[in-house]
């Protein structure tokens, strides 16, 4: 990569001539020696990609904005001493010309840097999912699950019912671990690459923009689709097309699952029908749950499949839990990796949701019960969260940044009114709490709604509206981002605030 000509700030960028420092894999791979790759973005999932390049022998520049942050962060200091350069601010896009390879993390849209001409040109450009599984051993089957919501619970739930029966198992990608971190682990011990069998990848759009390559499921699951991330997709066709992007390089079993009945997705995936096998969410052939008799029928010629899940023994707060349950167990039957559906039978009791989805927190001395939602960051999941709530008289927390929903006339609340009918009140809190408090007085809320500043006060108010035998349940149906670094970040503080009850 030519250096010598560019400036940055203050700083003149390191020549070519400089002698950059690698980690050395304890693999002998070192497929990218003697090239220079190029990483847009140095959150966790860039990060990983960056040490993984190093382990493969490239030289690697890492590309972010947020200086400041990363000077704090250890990881990234490690990663610096390991030989990784860095344009930190503003820079010339220009330079990734000279890259061999360009790795772009999930938050970088396509509109920035030039990386959308960068493609049209020919030149490597990758998502960080395509970049790991370029290594990963072909062995390994990889169930792949987006949807704008449920994803974690159901990428959750399957990698628990693959370990329960003894299958060695990645479970990571947008959720935790970035697959590039377990890439990064069989290169620096690939005597221990025969054991993993399974990869369980929860998959972003953002992480779909670009098409794959070397990212090949054997299973691909795209759950729902409701309006979500239209900031950066724009229309909900186009987040379609991400999503179903899931569908293009399947392998092995070569099994899709789709949710039945999206106008949106039925028109994206179109282009792909004759790639995969197809099992329907809520259709057969596919899956259908029966709410009532709390079971789920599975019906799927093309892969042999014809059983029965008895989903009473759910622990899980939630009847949507009913569906992740179902679509988790027909991913991992469609591995073929030995695991039944009977089987499976065995594991629905011990399901645990993910930290911050419907977890229940604690029960206080005053009989009020903590419930704490926080991932849900858009309408439909707090929507499909109150509807698991059926019965629990409740105080629901609503607020922080609200997402944008681009061609829409209203912002979307008011679908809330209708499940909310029943509990005991909803407080609003944060940047769009005013707007939430008046688009549901607008629509004749039938609860009392009390406004609050911020998310410590929303939980002052709700403490002295609960009786014994409620729940407090944050379910905001909002971004984070006005008051906290994520939603993970929101969660606890609001577990530190109901457990200081």
């Amino acid at each position: 990569m030519n250096l010598l000509s560019l400036n940055y700030g203050n700083k003149t960028l390191p020549p070519k001539t400089t002698r950059l420092r690698t980690i050395t894999a304890c693999s002998p791979r070192q497929d990218l020696k003697g090239r220079t790759v190029a990483v847009v973005g140095l959150g966790k999932s860039g990060k990983a990609a960056a040490r993984l390049a190093l382990a493969r022998g490239a030289s690697v520049v890492g590309i972010d904005q947020n200086a400041s942050l990363l000077e704090q962060d250890p990881s990234f200091v490690t990663l610096k001493d390991n030989g990784l350069e860095t344009i930190l601010g503003h820079f010339d896009w220009k330079l990734l010309n000279d890259a061999d390879v360009v790795v772009v993390s999930p938050g970088i849209p396509l509109e920035n840097y030039g990386l959308s001409y960068l493609l049209q040109t020919g030149k490597q450009v990758m998502s960080e999912l395509d970049f790991a599984s370029e290594v990963l051993p072909k062995s390994v089957r990889i169930l792949a699950v987006t949807g704008t919501n449920g994803k974690s619970t159901v990428v959750t739930f399957a990698g628990q019912m693959l370990s329960h029966f003894g299958i060695n198992t990645f479970v990571g990608g947008n959720l935790g671990n970035p697959l590039s971190e377990m890439a990064f682990e069989h290169l620096r011990s690939p005597s221990q690459e025969c054991e993993l069998k399974v990869a369980v990848v929860e998959v972003s759009s953002y992480q779909m923009e670009i098409p794959c390559v070397y990212f090949c499921p054997s299973v691909s699951v795209v759950l729902n689709l409701t309006p979500d991330h239209l900031e950066r997709h724009k229309t909900m066709l186009s987040y379609a097309e991400s999503k179903c992007r899931l569908f293009s390089h399947l392998a092995n079993t070569k099994l899709g699952v789709l949710s039945f009945g999206n106008q949106h997705l039925d028109e994206a995936v179109r282009k792909y029908w004759n790639k995969f096998n197809l099992a329907w969410i809520g259709a057969f052939p596919g899956v259908k749950i029966n709410m009532e008799a709390k079971n789920a029928t599975f019906r799927v010629p093309d892969i042999g499949v014809a059983s029965q899940l008895q989903l009473g023994g759910m622990r899980a707060i939630g009847n949507h839990n009913y569906y992740n349950a179902a679509v988790a167990a027909l991913s991992v039957a469609g591995l073929d990796v030995g695991v039944q559906i009977e089987a499976i039978n065995s594991t629905i009791e011990k399901l645990r949701p993910p930290p911050h989805r419907m977890q229940v927190v604690h029960k206080d001395i005053h009989g009020v019960t903590w419930v704490d939602d926080s991932k849900a960051t858009n309408i439909a999941a707090t929507h499909t969260g109150l509807m698991g709530l059926k019965g629990q008289k409740s105080v629901i927390l609503l607020g922080g940044l609200a997402k944008v929903l681009n061609g829409q006339a209203s912002n979307g609340f008011e679908e809330l009114v209708e499940p909310l009918k029943g509990h005991r009140c909803v407080v609003t809190f944060g940047s769009s709490g005013a707007m939430i408090h008046q688009t549901l007085s607008d629509n004749n809320l039938s609860i009392p709604c009390i406004r609050a500043t911020n998310l410590k006060d929303a939980v002052e108010h709700a403490r002295k509206m609960a009786k014994h035998g409620d729940a407090i349940v944050l379910s905001p149906a909002c971004a984070s981002f006005d008051e906290f670094r994520n939603f993970e970040h929101r969660g606890m503080f609001f577990q530190e605030l109901a457990l200081s009850a």
